[in-house]
């Protein structure tokens, strides 16, 4: 009998020499880049996200399926310029990432960025009795840990790195320089007791496919699957979420960071399904912040990837 078994699909093996010399560019990149200010190289990364948009056609596909589904109400030419736009806010996002540690002082960050709703999501974190916070691929999500770590509060972000070890290395680098810890995806669960326990806010980005086992919610009128760690981790822990966003401002290194979500711990307490509530809870407030400005999601993910069986077997 022949072997029906499906082939795991082999990953390729990077080289070292290669990633090395990657890294190198890099570098030599972001010493060019020194040579301009913020908004000329913002005004680059503009264009660069534009050609992409033009020649990813793979993303630019997926990203106006997304538009099309989501948006079903907007017209062709309104769902092609917020597609090709939130392009550009991918490309501008690598340029905030390399100049925040350059640009981002404690002296000047009211220069940078101004807050809404932020004020109770602050005394929480001071007490000290931990904190999970929640945003999405969404305007400049790599500033808000910065600039909390910056002033003195225990952050920790959950992140996946780079194939490439040395870039992801180097970027860590830049990321953690003001004081938020990063952790890698794959390890992160073993130590977020601990961190919990620490009284320490852990910060997530909550918008990704979970795969099959995830749990369906509504994200946009279409069911998506989601995460349950951070719902079993409130419940576990009896400890509030907070959903929160950063949002450009114009086309310059200038973000309005806000709140528009705190879920307390006695709302869920008498839910029947407290973790499928939580979850629901916090991807409807992620959608909010999402459509005050759909040009800044990240439309390109395969958010809605995975199916409910109950979908399946529809079909």
């Amino acid at each position: 009998m022949a072997d029906v078994t499906p082939k795991k699909k082999k990953h390729k093996k990077h080289s070292l020499l290669n990633d090395w010399l990657g890294y190198v560019a890099l570098r030599i990149l972001i010493v060019f880049l020194s040579l301009f200010d913020i908004k000329t190289n913002l005004n680059t990364a503009c264009f660069l996200g534009r050609l992409l948009w033009k020649h990813y056609h793979r993303g630019r596909k997926r990203a106006l399926d997304n538009l099309r589904a989501s948006f079903p109400e907007k017209g062709e030419k309104w769902i092609w310029q917020t597609g090709k736009r939130s392009f550009e806010h991918i490309a501008m996002l690598a340029i905030d990432v390399l100049f925040t540690p350059r640009l981002t002082k404690k002296y000047n960050w009211r220069d940078y960025s101004r807050y809404k709703n932020a004020e109770r999501a602050k005394w929480l974190m001071r007490e000290k009795r931990g904190l999970l916070m929640v945003t999405a691929h969404y305007g400049n999500f790599e500033i808000i840990g910065y600039i909390l770590g910056m002033f003195g509060f225990n952050i920790y972000s959950i992140a996946r790195p780079l194939d490439n070890k040395f870039i992801s290395r180097y970027l860590y680098g830049v990321r953690q320089r003001a004081g938020q810890t990063i952790l890698d995806k794959k390890g992160a669960a073993k130590m977020m007791e601990q961190i919990i326990s620490s009284g320490a806010t852990l910060c997530f980005i909550a918008d990704q496919d979970a795969g099959r086992k995830g749990i369906f919610v509504d994200f946009f009128g279409r069911k998506a699957s989601t995460y349950k760690s951070i719902g079993l981790i409130a419940v576990t822990r009896d400890i509030p979420i907070v959903v929160g966003y950063c949002r450009r401002i114009g086309r310059s290194f200038n973000f309005e960071i806000g709140v528009n979500r705190i879920i307390l711990p006695k709302e869920w307490i008498k839910k029947e399904k407290p973790l499928e509530w939580i979850t629901a809870e916090y991807t409807k407030a992620i959608e909010t912040f999402i459509r005050e400005d759909p040009t800044q999601y990240w439309w390109l993910h395969r958010r809605w990837k995975h199916r409910p069986k109950s979908e399946q077997k529809k079909a």
